[in-house]
Parts: structure tokens; C-alpha cells; sequence
């Protein structure tokens, strides 16, 4: 990402400290981060996201950007349970872009590339089986506007998928497409994402 694109984006501030409670060496950053292990961290276990009115951060199981994703909303994250509940590792982190709720619109469709019958919503639904959705799975997702953060079960549990306008053109034709290390194509609860 370049500084024009940054500039774009807005301020972006992330603190990580190896240790748990703020505690042992700890980093600033205001651009992502490919691989913590570059910048002489072996783990991060608190994080302290700070950011301006148009970001959040998502931050990845492992480096480049791979594996299980995490919302990083503004506010801290003294133990690693704070972002993740199955997962002890994060190791690669960058800023999301999105826009006022107001603007949020997503897609779902029940077959891949954008076939069947379809679900336009605006707002965040804990869980789409009650709101009509007759599957648990959503083979193929378009955001429309803003960024959104999907489920794999109701009540924004289990694996994170972060659904952005500006990657891959809002379009994921398949499961795959919205996660790197997705194992099943399950989604059963979706929210907007917040600064």
C-alpha cells in the first residue's frame, strides 16, 4: 500500500506487545504489517488499536495476510482472546477502509458466481436464518458498499470473514475468494464494521 493510499484511508495506529496486559516489547505502526517476525517479535499477545473515522484494522493468523482473519476494531485487546477465541497467533495486520453505515450494502447469494436467489441487506443480522435466510451456507458474496465482517455461526461467532468494497471489487464468486483459510463456506451471521 502506498502513502497516497494511506492518506486516502485516514490515520491508521496499531501498538502490539509480546506479552500479555501491555506488558514486554511492544511496537507502534501506522502502516500494515506483513510479518511481525521481521520486526523481532516472535508473538504479539495485546494489542491497542487507535485509528481515525474511516478505519479498522484486520489482522491474520499468519504472515502476508494468510489464514484465519480477526476484526480490530478501535479500543484493546489485553490477551488474545480479546480478538480471537480459537486462535493464540496473529503475525500480519493492515488497515480497512469503509464508509458511514448509513452507505453499507451487501449481497449474499445462495450458488457461486452471483447465481440463485439473492439477499440485499443493509443493516447487521445476528443471525439470517431468523431474518429468512434458508441456508447456513453463502456460497458467493458482493459488497456494494462499505466493509462488513461475516460469521460462521449466529451471534457473531466462529470464524471472521472481512468483506470490503476496495479488495477484489466487493465481488467474492466463491467461498474461497472472502477467506484464505476458509474450510467451510459457512455463514450465519453478518455485521457492518464500526470505527
Amino acid at each position: 500500500m502506498n502513502t497516497q493510499q494511506m492518506e486516502q484511508m485516514g490515520k491508521f495506529k496499531i501498538t502490539v506487545w509480546e506479552e500479555e496486559n501491555f506488558q514486554g516489547k511492544r511496537c507502534e505502526f501506522m502502516l500494515e504489517c506483513q510479518n511481525i517476525m521481521e520486526r523481532g517479535f516472535n508473538k504479539i499477545r495485546s494489542i491497542k488499536v487507535e485509528n481515525g473515522p474511516l478505519l479498522a484494522g484486520v489482522g491474520y493468523e499468519y504472515p502476508e495476510f494468510q489464514g484465519q482473519q480477526f476484526i480490530l476494531e478501535k479500543g484493546d485487546y489485553p490477551r488474545f482472546e480479546a480478538w480471537s477465541g480459537n486462535s493464540r497467533d496473529l503475525f500480519s495486520f493492515r488497515p480497512i477502509k469503509f464508509s458511514n453505515h448509513s452507505d453499507s450494502k451487501v449481497t449474499l447469494y445462495e450458488c457461486e458466481d452471483f447465481q440463485g436467489r439473492k439477499f440485499e441487506l443493509c443493516d447487521d443480522y445476528p443471525s439470517l436464518q431468523a431474518m429468512g435466510w434458508c441456508s447456513k451456507e453463502v456460497p458467493s458474496i458482493k459488497v456494494n458498499s462499505g466493509a462488513w465482517v461475516a460469521y460462521q455461526f449466529p451471534g457473531y461467532r466462529g470464524y471472521q470473514y472481512i468483506l470490503e468494497r476496495d479488495r477484489h471489487q466487493g465481488e467474492y464468486r466463491n467461498y474461497n475468494e472472502y477467506s484464505t483459510q476458509a474450510h467451510t463456506n459457512q455463514v450465519q451471521s453478518i455485521r457492518r464494521i464500526q470505527h
